[in-house]
Order: C-alpha cells, then sequence, then structure tokens
C-alpha cells in the first residue's frame, strides 16, 4: 500500500519538475523576448532622432555654406570657406547614421570585436559574484552583526 502511494507521490513530483521547468523556460523567453523589443524600439528612437536632426543640421550647414560662400566672394577671402569642411563631415555622419550604412558597419565591427577581441570585453576584477556582492554590502551595513 505504501509503495503504490510513493509511487504516486513520485510521478506527481515528476510532473510538477516538468511543469515549473517548462514555466521556467516561457519566463525566460518572455524575458528575452521583451529584452529584444526594448532594444529594438530604442533603437528605432535614435535612428528617428538623427534623421530628425539631420533635417535642423542640413538646414544649419545650407544656411552657412551659402552665408560663408557669399562672405568669401565679397571679402575676397577664401579663408571664410574654411568651415564648411567640419560642418560637411558632421552633415555627412548624421545622413550616414539616419539613412545610409553606419548601423550595419558599426554592428559588423562590434560581431568582430565580440569573436576576435574578447579581452577588451573582460570586467575589471573579473564577473561581479553573489560573493562579491554580499562582501560589499556587509562591509556597507551599519546594521549587521556576524553571528
Amino acid at each position: 500500500m505504501g509503495f503504490i502511494f510513493s509511487k504516486s507521490m513520485n510521478e506527481n513530483m515528476k510532473t510538477q519538475q516538468e511543469f515549473m521547468l517548462m514555466n521556467s523556460r516561457l519566463q525566460l523567453e518572455r524575458q528575452l523576448t521583451m529584452q529584444n523589443e526594448m532594444r529594438e524600439r530604442q533603437m528605432a528612437m535614435q535612428i528617428a532622432w538623427s534623421r530628425e536632426f539631420l533635417k535642423y543640421l542640413g538646414t544649419f550647414c545650407g544656411i552657412a555654406a551659402v552665408s560663408l560662400t557669399a562672405g568669401a566672394i565679397k571679402k575676397k577671402k577664401p579663408a571664410f570657406l574654411f568651415p564648411i569642411v567640419p560642418l560637411g563631415f558632421v552633415l555627412t555622419y548624421q545622413y550616414d547614421m539616419g539613412y545610409g550604412t553606419l548601423i550595419q558597419r558599426m554592428k559588423g565591427e562590434a560581431e568582430n570585436i565580440l569573436e576576435t577581441e574578447k579581452s577588451k570585453l573582460q570586467l575589471p576584477k573579473g564577473m561581479i559574484t553573489f560573493e562579491s556582492l554580499e562582501k560589499v554590502r556587509r562591509e556597507q551595513s551599519k546594521f549587521f552583526i556576524d553571528k
């Protein structure tokens, strides 16, 4: 009689463990999906910001280029054209960020770093562990009493 009861309990426990495993896996998948959704939204906002900034910067650069060119012609000093060069670089960067392939190139470079330069990604003193956190917490806590 006890054997039948313990066999039923073991089966119950096994199904419970399988359910818990499936539930934790589902929870992890949801967390990963949520993190990816948040990452995608942040990237979309960054690209949208870049595109919006490009409009204002393009307007500024256009007005500056016309004004500086007119000033260079009027004063007969080609030095007035010099600021157009750095402004052009900034404008090109913003265009590449908003509409070009800058993000794909950055992604490729990041993947290359992850594959070939792992040592540059290491945290100082290694990964944070529970023990190291507890040690810091104990040192900072005024109420902690060791028994």
